[in-house]
């Protein structure tokens, strides 16, 4: 069962794309969080939600937050796959222990192996305040992102 609302974020640490490692708890403080998990790169339903996040920085941006992608893919597949599509911000692998940080959240798939696509916004000090999760095959919109941030964290100017 995924983790509700007004709970704290399990912190991690994980590999970006880059081989650097990130620690959600380096942001509390700083800044928001909003943490997009998803089942696998260079899938066509992946693919397409996460150009839309790239096309759409600008939503993340302007409420302060930082956008982080997670999927059980290793982290030479994600950066290859964010060269690809041109995504500017981190894609972190949840490869192993596999599916650890997402079995944390409560969005792990046993049967197959990947997370769910669950979308977590994070505040600063660490407390999920809005999450949101669709049907296996179902892309999340833009709506539900903008909905989300909209609710918790105030437009920076």
């Amino acid at each position: 069962m995924a983790l509700e609302n007004d709970t704290q974020a399990p912190d991690f640490d994980l590999p970006n794309q880059y081989g650097e490692h990130i620690r959600l708890s380096d942001f509390h403080g700083r800044k928001p969080v909003a943490l997009v998990f998803f089942p696998l790169a260079f899938s066509s339903t992946c693919t397409g939600e996460l150009c839309a996040l790239r096309d759409n920085l600008a939503l993340f941006r302007q409420h302060g937050v930082e956008l982080m992608g997670i999927s059980v893919d290793s982290k030479a597949t994600l950066r290859a796959w964010a060269e690809q599509e041109g995504y500017d911000f981190t894609l972190l692998a949840d490869f192993w222990p596999h599916g650890a940080v997402a079995k944390e959240y409560g969005v792990f798939l046993e049967e197959k192996g990947f997370a769910n696509r669950a979308t977590f916004v994070i505040d600063a000090k660490g407390i999920i305040r809005a999450s949101f999760i669709t049907a296996p095959g179902q892309a999340r919109s833009l709506e539900e992102y903008r909905a989300a941030l909209d609710e918790v964290l105030p437009v920076s100017v």
